[in-house]
């Protein structure tokens, strides 16, 4: 659950860093393959794993190089590649060699700054989606994930590991999984439920921390408060970006005019396709939540501020007729005859302190203070 008073996401100065390291590709030819993101601390990692509808139809392998000129000849139906880390260009363009992929399509593969989309390149389907991530800290994070589906492969690059497929790794294992019954496009959806559920979560946290504010901010109002919710706005802003263009990715591969994706599947691809839109219409409430969230610290804020003028206020109508007393006495002629009373410096002090009675019951009663 996020916490109040923490540092704010930047994702101002995450997008700088990546336009400065997209400044050095600028002008480079169509297909150059450079790598557009942040230097991961773990090396490139592959994990290869091939599968069929039978029981041992199964083979898990991990490296992290290829053996140059010898053509891979899968051993079952479907084979799913998984590359972690997008540093290794000699491993990609290997990849890139074995699977007949486009220079386009590994150049796209390297600039993570690409919006969700769906092409087709004659015998396999390019996907790039938006993994989304909050830490500890309440800090959005964001990769960009590539997808490519075939004639029995799927590759799927990312930029570091996350653990996000794990579980479809573990279910593959299983030998009465659904998806090594159906194949590699029910492989797909798999992935790309899996980086929609992700969305949910990182809303839910959101979701709470708007709740939080809510409470704080109707508790004592602080200028860190006004602070953490213009992040999350910025937050659900970002995610918005995100989900819209990923609405008609899988609005396009449910109609999939390539015919990449069974009848079945598209079944499944559709579900994805209506959370989506659950998600879209609940970063639009949360926007508006957050929208009403600044309304009501402004609101608190001009409140606070309106009750101590009234106070300062208060406080200056009841001292003004006791400064106008002080300085009447305060000129010192010589013809005032109060000034020689031997009871008048107690007469004069009673009068103030009547006055400033007076006036204190008077505001009170108005319930001025």
């Amino acid at each position: 659950m996020a916490k109040h008073g923490r540092k704010p996401a930047d994702l101002s100065r995450r997008k700088r860093v990546k336009a400065h390291l997209a400044a050095d590709k600028a002008g480079a030819a169509p297909g150059t393959m450079q790598y557009v993101g942040h230097k991961a601390a773990n090396p490139t990692l592959a994990t290869l794993i091939e599968f069929g509808p039978e029981n041992a139809d199964f083979l898990e392998t991990t490296f992290d190089d290829l053996e140059s000129g010898r053509e891979y000849q899968p051993k079952y139906p479907t084979l799913w590649l998984n590359v972690h880390g997008l540093e290794n260009h000699k491993l990609l363009k290997l990849i890139g060699l074995r699977f007949k992929l486009h220079p386009l399509v590994l150049e796209d593969i390297l600039n993570t700054q690409q919006r969700p989309k769906v092409e087709q390149y004659g015998e396999y389907l390019f996907i790039t989606a938006r993994l989304v991530s909050m830490d500890e800290d309440g800090q959005l994070g964001s990769e960009q994930v590539s997808i490519i589906v075939g004639r029995g492969f799927v590759l799927t690059f990312q930029e570091k590991p996350t653990g996000t497929f794990a579980s479809i790794r573990e279910t593959l294992r299983t030998s009465e999984s659904q998806i090594r019954k159906l194949g590699p496009d029910y492989l797909v959806y798999s992935l790309l439920d899996k980086l929609v559920d992700r969305y949910f979560l990182v809303l839910e946290q959101l979701g709470e921390r708007s709740e939080n504010l809510d409470e704080a901010i109707n508790a004592s109002p602080s200028p860190e408060q006004m602070t953490e919710v213009q992040d999350m706005r910025r937050s659900l802003q970002y995610i918005k970006r995100s989900l819209w263009p990923m609405r008609e990715v899988l609005n396009t591969l449910q109609r999939d005019e390539a015919d990449f994706f069974h009848s079945e599947t598209q079944l499944y691809l559709r579900d994805v396709y209506d959370h989506t839109v659950q998600l879209i219409e609940t970063v639009e409430s949360l926007r508006e939540m957050a929208g009403g969230l600044q309304e009501m610290y402004l609101s608190l804020q001009s409140q606070r501020l309106n009750e101590q003028m009234r106070m300062l206020t208060v406080i200056t109508t009841i001292f003004m007729p006791l400064t106008l007393i002080a300085g009447i006495y305060g000129m010192n002629f010589d013809n005032m005859p109060e000034l020689h009373w031997a009871g008048g410096y107690y007469a004069v002090l009673g009068l103030m302190g009547a006055i400033a009675m007076l006036l204190s019951l008077f505001f009170w009663l108005r319930r001025w203070v």
